[in-house]
This record gives C-alpha cells, sequence and structure tokens, in this order.
C-alpha cells in the first residue's frame, strides 16, 4: 500500500515528467517555452512561427514557416469528419461534438495507430490545421451550413478568424486572436496535457490522446473556465452589477470562474496581465468596448480585496473573443484548437522516451470483509 505520507491530492506538487518542451519558472515569473518567454513570443511572433517552435525544437526560419502555414491552412477535413458532425445533435455541447470530430480524424489516416515520433511530427502540422478548421466550423455544422475551408495566400490566425465570425477582419483583430492563440499554445502539465500524456504512455496513438486532452477541456475548472466568464459578464452588462453578482457568488460560496491557478496561487497569470493589454489595444483599435473593460476591472479588484485571487488567462481571453463576435460556444474549443500544438509536442516527446504511467493509490476503504 501506498505509503500516506507521498499521498498528494490532485498530484501537487508532485513531478510527473522530466521535459524539453516548457516550464514555469515562478521564482523568476517566467513561461519558459522551448527556452524562450511565452509572452516575449506572444508580443513578438506569430502562431506559426510558435508551432514550429514546439514541433521542431527551434525557431523556425522563414523557409520552414512558408511550409507549417501551407501544410496547416491546406489541410482538407475529410468529408467523412463533416458529416458525423452534422448528424451531431445541435444541442450537443460544442466540445462533444469536437471530441467526436477528433476521434474520427482518425478514420482518414492510414498511418492512424502508429506511436511513431517520426510520423507524429511530420502529420502534426495537418492535424493542427484539421482541429482549427473543425473549430471553426462547429455551429455552421450545427445549423446544417456547409462547412468553409481555409483559403491559401491567407495566414493561418486569419483564416481561422474570419472563418469563425464569417467576415472579413482587421489586421489589429487578427494580431488580437493571433496573441490568444499563442498565449494558449503551451503552459506545462495542466490536466489535459496530462491526459494527453497518460494516453500516450500506453502507446496509443496521437489521435486517442487528443482525444482524451479534449475530454479533459470540457471542464470547468479546466478550459471552460472562458465560456463562465462570459456569461457571468453578459449577466451583469454593467460594472458596478458585475461587483453586486460577484459579491453574490461569494456570499453562497460559489466559485468566480476565471479566478486562481493551482500554479500561481496568489499571483496573476502572467499571460492575463498581457491579453489584458491585447483587450485594451483591441478596444482602442475599435472605437468601442469601453464599459467590457471597465467591468473586468471592477471584477479584478474586488477578488483581489475580497480573496486575494488573481485573473488567469480565461478571464481575459473572454472578452477578447466576445468582442471579435465568436460565439461563445466555440471559446473552449478555440482553447483546444491553439493548444494543440502544445499536444502533439508533448504525444511526441512522451514516445521518444515512454514509460506507462501507472501511480498508486491510499486505500481508505474497509478490510477483511468475508464473503
Amino acid at each position: 500500500m501506498a505509503d500516506q505520507q507521498h499521498y498528494s491530492p490532485g498530484l501537487e506538487g508532485v513531478i510527473a515528467a522530466q521535459t524539453r518542451i516548457s516550464f514555469l519558472d515562478l521564482q523568476n515569473e517566467e513561461i519558459v517555452v522551448r527556452g524562450y518567454n511565452l509572452l516575449e513570443l506572444i508580443e513578438r511572433a506569430r502562431y506559426v512561427e510558435v508551432v514550429g517552435l514546439l514541433l521542431d525544437e527551434q525557431f523556425p526560419t522563414p523557409e520552414r514557416c512558408s511550409e507549417l502555414e501551407s501544410q496547416m491552412v491546406q489541410a482538407e477535413v475529410p468529408e467523412l469528419v463533416y458529416e458525423i458532425l452534422a448528424k451531431l445533435p445541435a444541442r450537443m455541447h460544442a466540445m462533444d461534438r469536437l471530441r467526436t470530430a477528433v476521434s474520427a480524424l482518425a478514420a482518414a489516416d492510414p498511418d492512424a495507430n502508429t506511436a511513431d515520433p517520426d510520423a507524429e511530427r511530420a502529420k502534426a502540422p495537418r492535424l493542427i490545421g484539421h482541429i482549427a478548421q473543425i473549430v471553426a466550423n462547429l455551429t455552421r455544422c450545427a445549423h446544417g451550413e456547409k462547412p468553409r475551408s481555409f483559403e491559401p495566400g491567407r495566414s493561418f490566425a486569419e483564416n481561422f478568424l474570419r472563418t469563425l465570425v464569417a467576415r472579413e477582419v482587421t489586421a489589429a483583430e487578427v494580431r488580437a486572436f493571433e496573441q490568444s492563440l499563442i498565449a494558449y499554445s503551451e503552459h506545462e502539465l495542466p490536466n489535459s496535457t496530462f491526459a494527453a500524456r497518460v494516453v500516450a504512455s500506453t502507446l496509443a496513438d496521437a489521435y486517442g490522446a487528443l482525444t482524451a486532452a479534449v475530454a479533459s477541456l470540457k471542464g470547468p475548472l479546466h478550459g471552460g473556465a472562458n465560456e463562465a466568464v462570459m456569461e457571468m459578464l453578459l449577466e451583469a452588462q454593467t460594472a458596478d452589477r458585475l461587483e453586486e453578482l460577484i459579491r453574490h457568488k461569494l456570499a453562497r460560496k460559489e466559485r468566480i470562474m476565471g479566478f486562481g491557478h493551482r500554479v500561481y496561487m496568489r499571483r496573476m497569470d502572467p499571460r492575463a496581465l498581457l491579453l489584458k493589454r491585447t483587450l485594451q489595444e483591441l478596444v482602442n483599435a475599435r472605437g468601442s468596448g469601453t464599459e467590457l473593460v471597465a467591468m473586468c476591472q471592477r471584477g479584478e479588484d474586488v477578488m483581489r480585496t475580497e480573496k486575494g485571487l488573481y485573473p488567469n488567462l480565461d478571464y481575459y481571453a473572454a472578452p477578447v473573443y466576445y468582442l471579435l463576435g465568436i460565439p461563445i460556444e466555440l471559446y473552449t474549443p478555440i482553447f483546444f484548437a491553439a493548444r494543440s500544438a502544445g499536444l502533439l509536442a508533448h504525444i511526441i516527446e512522451q514516445h521518444q522516451d515512454n514509460r506507462l504511467y501507472r501511480p498508486r493509490v491510499l486505500y481508505t476503504g474497509p478490510r477483511g470483509l468475508k464473503v
């Protein structure tokens, strides 16, 4: 039986993987991704560059970026996947539909059942493109509309956003959206990444591991928080009413989504701080949305004063997506699409130096019972 002194609820503080991909350096307040500060990547890089960095373990050349972007944009989603999506009930949660679609992608891949790292790295850009196009068309498929493909000649981020919102988009909007994609791209070993690595450790293929990650991200304590944040902001409508709503929820001991983080604890998620700036820049470019900014700031102030809690990434990503005109049900699927690059990097790494995950338990049940 496992020794009680080694029991850590939720595996908090337990080192479960050795990785060269990313690390949350709390002492230096830095999110390290392949040696780079994620915040600098958000400010200065493009999403396709971060994809190359995650997959290739080095910052990509312009030629490699062009190759990756072409693979991601021109990846045609198999018709079978859209046929399956069209048959699913529209009332079904978007993440459930996405989970089904990711699993179905394997049907069109003749090498779907491989756990070979080189083969997975080769198909990764195509998979990232497939997932983004599926996410961008989830609502369209639910309403019986024809899905739209990405257009060559446009960047991956522009294609993704304009397909999501079904209109032409400005450079400022694309940049705000791209910054959110980079912010979500990789974050060490959260629940969904751990779920993917656990499944991959059985030598299951990338499709199985990614499907597990989708299931994990649906939960409101992980990916689903961004949708809950926006619903709360829309319910309140004004900064004063948001403060009232938060105080009412706190009095009833309800959890306020978008605040707190298992790792950051009593400090602000650095990605949230940067997305807060992105939100303000987007509002400045649009000339509207100042009330939304005021609401977010009021909520931040109340939670810091009353609970000593700070915003996480979801708190500021949600209003950015709202101002872009993205349907709320797609916020968490977008999180998964952005994170697919990091997830694939972890799946590849797990398969490169694999050991099956098999932890023990602290048994608290009865013993010695007789039949």
